[in-house]
């Protein structure tokens, strides 16, 4: 009876494991673009950050107008105020850097 348990979680694991394997890892929005991107999702946070310091609360790579036409986009608090900062994620160019409106995106 041993060798039976052992055998159903041994294939339990080998299962759990391969679906792990197999499930993409979507950390953020528009993750399955990031292959188009030249600049990383890591690169463009510190460029974002370098140009308006605060706290991300929000990140997503989109296709939008301007630019190379892939972006990655920011919502960072900072000074009780939200922005948005846009960088190219062809060249890393920051193409947005404003506080949102009473409608944010």
């Amino acid at each position: 009876m041993k060798y039976v348990a052992s055998a159903i979680l041994a294939l339990s694991l080998a299962g759990a494991s391969a679906l792990a394997i197999a499930a993409p890892d979507h950390g953020y929005v528009g993750q399955t673009l990031a292959g188009k991107a030249k600049v990383t999702m890591a690169q463009a946070r510190s460029i974002a950050l370098k140009a308006h310091p605060g706290q991300v609360t929000d990140a997503e790579l989109e296709n939008e107008g301007g630019g190379s036409g892939l972006r990655y986009s920011f919502d960072i608090k900072s000074g009780g105020k939200t922005f948005e900062v846009g960088v190219d994620a062809a060249n890393g160019a920051v193409l947005e850097n404003k506080a949102e409106g009473a409608n944010p995106d």
